[in-house]
């Protein structure tokens, strides 16, 4: 496989107000590959690198932007999915594996922050956002414990998959979502007053099975859902993770790629890529660089807009 910017590369401008995000002259890059299912792309502006998860192959990889080099972050990593960065730089982790949500310290140690609810095992968290006054938001769908594939094969002790809050101050955890057939990604709106939650039931009942993505408006405590509603389906293969950029505009993975909609929910343009797309975040010095995880790989992609912080 070769690296380096990928012939044929091409965007779908669906909206005029497409035009403005992605330049003219952009390239997209593959920075390496050799993944059986890349996830969970999280970047430290820090030291310049991105960390993610190939969660079949049970390891944590690390790109260093400065010098272009993948190498091993954590192996074995409990078969890790979604990660993000809380507001002191560390890194939050779900685990598949774990069957539960961790905290890397500064110091590399590892701190189990959520690993059961009313005394039973999680399934196997798969997606996490660090809200700004703190609490940490996951979602909590079985695919972990279906087969041996991207954890261990194991009944439910719960019994569904819920969506999730950790208080921080307390370290209580609540069920703030719980009609959903396998909630996956979630995301913030810039301001915090929607959280957006895909649900990815037609990954085993492709007919009837939900292939979407809800908003629910966050109550006055911050902690609470309100209402929701269908903000987006997709239409090709299903959403997993998203993110925002500053002017709220959502870009999701999907399986022809990223497709990005405006806030009022118009899919305004696709960016394709030759894998399917599991999970995408923003980072570089502006974070303006767009980073891809694809099936087997990590892409690059400059844009015209900048992720939120």
């Amino acid at each position: 496989m070769t690296f380096g910017f990928i012939e044929g590369f091409r965007v779908e401008v669906l909206d005029p107000r497409f035009h403005r995000i992605v330049p003219g002259s952009a390239r997209m890059e593959r920075l390496w590959t050799g993944a059986r299912w890349s996830e969970g792309p999280a970047w430290f502006p820090a030291h310049q690198t991105l960390v993610w998860s190939d969660i079949p192959n049970n390891r944590m990889l690390r790109y260093d932007a400065l010098t272009g080099e993948v190498g091993t972050f954590r192996q074995p990593a409990r078969n890790s999915n979604g990660n993000t960065v809380d507001r002191q730089g560390r890194l939050v982790t779900c685990e598949h594996g774990g069957r539960q949500v961790t905290r890397t310290e500064h110091d590399g140690s590892v701190t189990v922050l959520a690993s059961h609810y009313q005394g039973k095992r999680l399934n196997s968290p798969n997606d996490v956002v660090v809200k700004s006054d703190g609490a940490i938001w996951f979602t909590d769908p079985d695919y972990g414990i279906l087969t041996d594939y991207e954890g261990d094969k194991a009944q439910s002790e719960i019994g569904r998959c819920n969506v999730y809050r950790i208080d921080p101050h307390s370290g209580e955890i609540a069920i703030v979502a719980d009609d959903f057939v396998k909630p996956n990604g979630l995301a913030f709106s810039p301001d915090e007053s929607a959280l957006y939650i895909a649900d990815t039931g037609a990954s085993h009942d492709p007919e009837n099975g939900p292939r979407h993505i809800r908003k629910f408006a966050v109550t006055g405590d911050g902690a609470t859902l309100g209402a929701s509603s269908v903000f987006a389906t997709c239409t090709a293969g299903l959403f997993d993770g998203f993110r925002f950029d500053v002017e709220g505009r959502l870009w999701s993975s999907a399986a022809d790629g990223l497709h990005v909609f405006d806030p009022d929910g118009t899919l305004i343009g696709k960016v394709l890529v030759p894998e399917v797309v599991a999970n995408l975040c923003f980072g570089g010095p502006k974070r303006n660089r767009l980073f891809i995880c694809g099936t087997t790989s990590l892409y690059a992609l400059m844009t015209h807009t900048n992720g939120v912080g």
